[in-house]
């Protein structure tokens, strides 16, 4: 079918069998196209997507099956136990969920810790009741989209960006004050920015907004203090906010320069506040038609870089494991030390004096005990919506820098001294100048997961080839249709027989998986043969060649071509034991006249693996080469004709040394042309469109008018366009 997408759903197969014609033939059958290989063995899998040809012959007692085809699947297994899916997972510190998570102000974060420090109660006055939250619109979305300025101080009492920190302060707000956490609650009238926004009426003008805030008496700079975007209203489904603790969560990935505002409205101890502008309250046009745009607070800008007060808004303690719809009752989570030479520890090295305290006590992450009780008891807290949420896979400490400030005072308490354990720079620093830090990032979050239990099961793969899946449950070979049945076309297994759901029962299903698409063409050649030596014992032999044909001779890590060979030789014995019946008889109280029966089976294999001749580097000696990275990919190509955005000015090289000599000394100067000194002269201009048409001759501007090719080739027909 030449409609189809993928080559896996087209089937071919030619068969000739000379069993209906004589059994007395030496060439049983002969099958070409979509052929299979089932072994029956437990070491050596076979394979039931293959395209090539197979024959079957007999000789005598003697019957040989021999394959020769391309593979085009791969071989998985899962574990499954209790009808859910065990993940065991493995996450470093310096992988957390970054540009996701964030607080909706400063004084949201200042008072997170203490929020949390009576778990599972969240001490808290504050609640959101209504919340608006805005991106770049980079999907050319039309509905829900407005011009949007975010403001970095809005509703902010420190100012942290401006050079007079008591400008804006708007001293009629101090009866606000939190005097618990000795903050000031966020909110418009917090400080003086909107009531200076809104009595201009001239800013609301789109054209106008940026030239008011770049000067008196705003003196805004972006994206320092603001980011003027047109922005897409994100829907509940996009994100999930904490009403209590104050911060968001995005459900989406964002780019690097992707802007994020909110607008929010809140309560606290009774009173109402508001930070930012509601799309609701303000008309989305004037009366002229002409575009209004809306205030709100900014919490991630194009550059979010590490000295900017929307730095320590996004949250650095969120971390995903992975996986889906957590069972608390079989979650174990713990944090390990990667002790130089030792392997890992649960605990900090001795000479720490926090060597009997587990670090997922150290962090806040064991307060209680699995009553509830407010014991720790060497276990995970599996908080739901607080320390974990089980639908999303996602961990949060409950401390803002738990490798970093949470450690930092554990050990100085201990000590009185700060050591090499902690790891500031993962929350000072971006996340790859942190990297850069190795022997500091020795911290690990591992722990085995498993979802709810169903008898429904994924297997994350479809159009598996049918006759590939094997079923076991506690060493027992499941049947098809009567312990379970599966959709092979969405790759979903039903468990039928509930006995194998119980939680003390694994479950492991081997499958094949369709390629859809490899650089590599698999290659298999097979040969078994079983000889019957009488009717209650045979021998088996099995050989397999699987290798790969790179298209390139040049191949990157991972992507190595294969070579493997695989021997094994099995024996089965099986035979009825009326001795052994008789020999139980004579045990007394006991008559029996089942009958008995020996059943015998060894079996072993041994796998060659080496690799394509097409990497050797040197036949001789049968080395294969492989690339860690060939850098061709690290290419970004940008078209000279179309300008856009995202066109930036690059900074002046600083400490440079080129033979021993110090240039772009210029890169230490501060607010001053001779920064650029060096820079090369190269400029975009817009053409005219106005000009399009008229004239070309002296009177046009050379610098915006159209130049056509002809100009530059006379002969040159261009094509239209």
């Amino acid at each position: 079918n030449t409609s189809r997408t993928f080559d896996f759903q087209n089937k071919l197969k030619l068969d000739y069998n000379s069993d209906l014609f004589s059994e007395d033939e030496i060439l049983k059958s002969i099958e070409a196209g979509d052929v299979s290989l089932p072994l029956k063995s437990t070491l050596i899998k076979g394979s039931q997507s293959l395209f090539g040809i197979k024959t079957e012959l007999q000789f005598g007692h003697l019957r040989l099956t021999a394959l020769a085809s391309q593979q085009n699947s791969k071989q998985n297994s899962i574990q499954i136990q209790g009808g859910s899916v065990v993940q065991e997972f493995s996450v470093y510190a310096d992988q957390y969920d970054e540009n996701r998570h964030f607080f909706l102000s400063h004084y949201n974060r200042n008072t997170f810790e203490d929020g949390l420090v009576n778990l599972p109660q969240i001490s808290s006055l504050f609640k959101i009741t209504r919340l608006e939250v805005w991106v770049t619109n980079d999907r050319n979305q039309t509905t829900d989209v407005r011009d949007i300025v975010a403001i970095t101080d809005l509703g902010e009492w420190h100012d942290m960006v401006n050079e007079n920190p008591d400008m804006w302060r708007n001293p009629d707000t101090l009866p606000f004050m939190d005097i618990c956490m000795k903050n000031i609650v966020p909110d418009n009238n917090t400080n003086r920015i909107m009531e200076a926004l809104r009595s201009n009426p001239d800013i609301r003008d789109l054209d106008n907004t940026v030239k008011v805030l770049e000067n008196p008496p705003f003196n805004f700079e972006s994206p320092r203090d603001f980011e003027k975007i047109q922005g897409r209203k994100l829907n509940p489904t996009e994100y999930r906010f904490n009403p209590d603790l104050g911060f968001i969560s995005l459900n989406i990935r964002l780019e690097q320069d992707e802007v994020i505002g909110v607008a929010y409205e809140y309560t606290y101890n009774g009173n109402v506040f508001q930070v930012g502008e509601l799309s609701q309250d303000i008309e989305n046009t004037d009366t002229s038609g002409t575009q209004k745009v809306i205030f709100v607070k900014l919490l991630k800008g194009t550059n979010n870089r590490v000295d900017l007060a929307t730095w320590d808004l996004m949250m650095k303690n969120v971390y995903r494991i992975g996986g889906g719809d957590l069972n608390g009752e079989e979650f174990e989570l713990d944090i390990f030390y990667e002790d130089p030479g030792l392997g890992f520890k649960r605990f900090l090295p001795d000479n720490s004096n926090l060597g009997n305290t587990p670090l997922l006590t150290i962090f806040g992450l064991d307060k209680l005990n699995i009553t509830g009780d407010p014991q720790p008891d060497g276990k995970f807290d599996f908080i739901s919506g607080i320390t974990i949420n089980p639908p999303l896979g996602i961990i949060m400490f409950p401390v803002l820098e738990p490798f970093g400030n949470t450690l930092e005072k554990a050990i100085g308490e201990a000590m009185g001294v700060d050591t090499a354990y902690v790891y500031n720079e993962l929350y000072d620093s971006t996340i790859v100048r942190a990297r850069e830090f190795a022997e500091l990032n020795r911290y690990t979050l591992r722990g085995r997961a498993k979802s709810s239990t169903s008898s429904d099961i994924s297997l994350g793969a479809f159009n598996i080839p049918p006759g590939s899946v094997r079923v076991t449950a506690g060493g027992q070979v499941l049947k098809e249709n009567e312990d379970y049945t599966i959709d092979y076309n969405i790759g979903r297994i039903k468990i039928l027989n509930e006995a194998f759901l119980q939680p003390s029962t694994p479950i492991n299903v081997s499958f094949e998986d369709n390629a859809l698409f490899s650089f590599n063409r698999k290659t298999m050649l097979g040969l078994r043969a079983d000889y019957e030596v009488n009717k209650h014992m045979t021998v088996g032999g099995t050989y397999l060649h699987m290798y790969e044909r790179p298209y390139t001779q040049k191949v990157n890590i991972g992507d190595d071509p294969i070579n493997n060979r695989i021997y094994g030789l099995d024996m089965n014995y099986s035979n009825e034991a009326p001795w052994l019946t008789r020999l139980v008889d004579k045990i007394p109280g006991i008559n029996t006249n089942a009958p008995s029966n020996i059943t015998f089976e060894a079996e072993m294999a041994a796998l060659k693996p080496s690799h394509s001749r097409a990497i050797d580097k040197n036949k001789k000696d049968n080395e294969g080469v492989v690339y860690l990275d060939d850098f061709e990919g690290t290419t970004s190509n940008f078209d000279l004709r179309t300008p856009t955005t995202s066109w930036f000015l690059a900074s002046t090289p600083r400490n440079a040394v080129i033979d021993g000599d110090s240039v772009f000394t210029e890169a230490n100067e501060i607010d001053s042309l001779i920064y650029g000194v060096n820079r090369a002269h190269i400029n975009w201009y817009r053409i005219d469109q106005g000009a399009r048409n008229a004239s070309q001759g002296a009177d046009s501007d050379p610098y915006t008018r159209l130049v056509t090719q002809q100009e530059i080739f006379e002969n040159k027909t261009p094509s239209f366009g």
